[in-house]
C-alpha cells in the first residue's frame, strides 16, 4: 500500500505534537509539511523535546502543495478561516481538530466518532473529529440513549488534566495554581455540551430531556474520568449488555466490570467502560487520554479509516501503569 502525504497545520500545539510522535512511526504516512507560523524553519524537536534524536524535520511557514491529507490543529475559528482563504484545501482529505465543523449542516464534514459511524467515515473525504469531553461523554451515553434506557435528566461530572487547557499557559494551567488542587469550570455550559446534545438527539430522536455537566480542572497533565448517571428501569445485567453489544467490535473501546482507572488508558487511543446499575440509577464511567482518544489518537484512527488502512495501524500503544 502506497504511503499518503500529511501535513499538519498548527504543529506546534500539544495535539500537534502527539500526532507527530505516532505519524512519524506510521507504516503509511509520509510527513511532508509541519506548519506553524510562530515557529518556522526551526526543528520541529525545538518545540516538541520528546522528538529529540527521532526526526531531523523542520516547521515550515506554509503547506506544502504535495500534501494529500490534513490535519488542521490550530485554535476554535481558525480551521473555518483557513479554508475560507484556501479553499483548494477541500479538495484534499481534512481531519479537522477544532469545534469548527462538528455540527450537522457543516460543509461535507462527518462527525468523527468512529465507534458510531465508521461506515460513514469510510467513505468521507472530510471529517470533525470530537471534542474530548464530548467523546468521553457520548461513550457513556450514546448506547443508552440508543437503546432508549434513560428515564428523564442525564446528569454527568467530569474531570480533566491540564493538557486539555492547551499549550498557551494561563492562571489555571500555570504548575503552581494546578498542584494539590481542582476547581470547577464552566458548569452547565461547556462547549461540548452542543455536540453532546446534537448526537443525544441523532441516537434517541425522542429524548427530549435536560444534559447537566459539570467538569472540573485536575492537579495532572493527561486524562478525562466521565461519570454519566440517569434513572432507568433497566437492571445492572440489562444495562451492561447493552454496552457490551454495542462495543463488541469496536476497535479501541471496552467495557469492562470493575471500576477503572486513568493509568489504563493514559498514552494510549483506549476508552473503558464501566456501566452499572445502583438503586434505580444507571451509573457509567468513561475513561480516555484527552490527547489522544480525544484528539490526536481519534484523527489517526479516523485517518487511517478514510485512507483505507486497518483501524489500529499506529495506535497500539502502552499505558504507564507504573
Amino acid at each position: 500500500m502506497e504511503k499518503i502525504k500529511v501535513g499538519i497545520i498548527g504543529a506546534a500545539g500539544y495535539t500537534a505534537g502527539e500526532l507527530i510522535r505516532i505519524l512519524l512511526h506510521h507504516d503509511f504516512v509520509d510527513l511532508v509539511s509541519l506548519v506553524s507560523e510562530s515557529q518556522s524553519e526551526t526543528p520541529i524537536s525545538d518545540v516538541h523535546k520528546d522528538l529529540v534524536g527521532l526526526t531531523n524535520l523542520n516547521f515550515s511557514r506554509t503547506l506544502d502543495p504535495s500534501a494529500e491529507l490534513i490535519f488542521l490543529c490550530k485554535g476554535h475559528g481558525e480551521s473555518s478561516k483557513i479554508l475560507a482563504l484556501n479553499p483548494e484545501y477541500l479538495m484534499k482529505k481534512i481531519i479537522d481538530l477544532s469545534q469548527d465543523f462538528r455540527l450537522d449542516g457543516s460543509h461535507d464534514f462527518i462527525y468523527g466518532l468512529p465507534e458510531f459511524y465508521s461506515s460513514q467515515i469510510k467513505k468521507a473525504q472530510h471529517i470533525a473529529n470530537p471534542g474530548c469531553f464530548a467523546t468521553s461523554i457520548q461513550l457513556g451515553i450514546l448506547p443508552a440513549l440508543k437503546a432508549n434506557a434513560i428515564l428523564g435528566e442525564i446528569h454527568i461530572s467530569g474531570i480533566t488534566g491540564s493538557t486539555g487547557a492547551g499549550q498557551s499557559l494561563s492562571s489555571t494551567s500555570h504548575f503552581t495554581w494546578r498542584h494539590s488542587n481542582a476547581s470547577v469550570y464552566k458548569p452547565l455550559n461547556h462547549q461540548h455540551l452542543t455536540e453532546v446534545g446534537e448526537q443525544a438527539k441523532i441516537q434517541s430522536p425522542s429524548f427530549d430531556n435536560r444534559i447537566n455537566f459539570i467538569p472540573y480542572r485536575g492537579a495532572f497533565t493527561r486524562g478525562i474520568i466521565t461519570t454519566s448517571y440517569f434513572d432507568t428501569e433497566l437492571s445492572d445485567e440489562a444495562l451492561k449488555s447493552i454496552y457490551f453489544d454495542a462495543y463488541k467490535n469496536a476497535a479501541f473501546t471496552t467495557v469492562i466490570d470493575t471500576n477503572p482507572d486513568l493509568k489504563l488508558v493514559v498514552n494510549t487511543n483506549r476508552a473503558m467502560i464501566y456501566p452499572c446499575v445502583i438503586g434505580g440509577q444507571a451509573v457509567v464511567i468513561s475513561i480516555i487520554d484527552n490527547l489522544l482518544k480525544g484528539a490526536s489518537g481519534q484523527a489517526i484512527q479516523n485517518m487511517n479509516l478514510i485512507c483505507g488502512f486497518e483501524e489500529k495501524i499506529g495506535l497500539n500503544l502502552k499505558p504507564s501503569i507504573f
